[in-house]
């Protein structure tokens, strides 16, 4: 089931991206109904394009788990996820995905890709979208106000 807490902790890790200058994507995985993981973009950062937000926290959570699989898992995510990251997810086999705003552009769920009616996937998780929308859109809109 959704948890709000949840969400408001991915917002807060997209600020701390905001604040280094970063797409402000963050993301959270919880396991058991407890935070085990979280971070956001640092692709400028690291100097890797591959470092969005739901990357970096489903390599902490394996490491934490001692896993490659995450399918007692439920990711939190202030952007919904591009293909990149949710082939990663559906890899990882994450139970339960929940994101903020949607990403006309690149998101690969209910957006742009349709990864589940365009592309064969081994896991389908369960997806919920709309979670604090307002909050994330708000950052996101900080963020290129800034570049324009």
């Amino acid at each position: 089931m959704k948890n709000n807490n949840f969400m408001q902790e991915a917002l807060l890790q997209a600020q701390k991206a905001l604040d280094i200058d970063e797409v402000p994507i963050g993301a959270v995985i919880t396991f058991q109904n407890k935070i085990i993981a979280k971070s956001f973009n640092q692709n400028r950062k690291n100097k890797d394009c591959t470092a969005h937000a739901e990357i970096e926290v489903l390599r902490l959570s394996c490491q934490k788990l001692n896993s490659s699989r995450l399918s007692d898992c439920d990711i939190y995510i202030t952007l919904e996820p591009c293909l990149m990251c949710a082939t990663a997810i559906s890899l990882a086999r994450v139970k339960r995905v929940y994101y903020a705003l949607a990403d006309k552009k690149f998101g690969a769920y209910e957006s742009a890709n349709g990864i589940f009616t365009n592309y064969p996937s081994y896991h389908k998780p369960e997806i919920y979208s709309g979670i604090c929308e307002s909050d994330s859109l708000y950052l996101m809109q900080k963020f290129f106000k800034s570049k324009r």
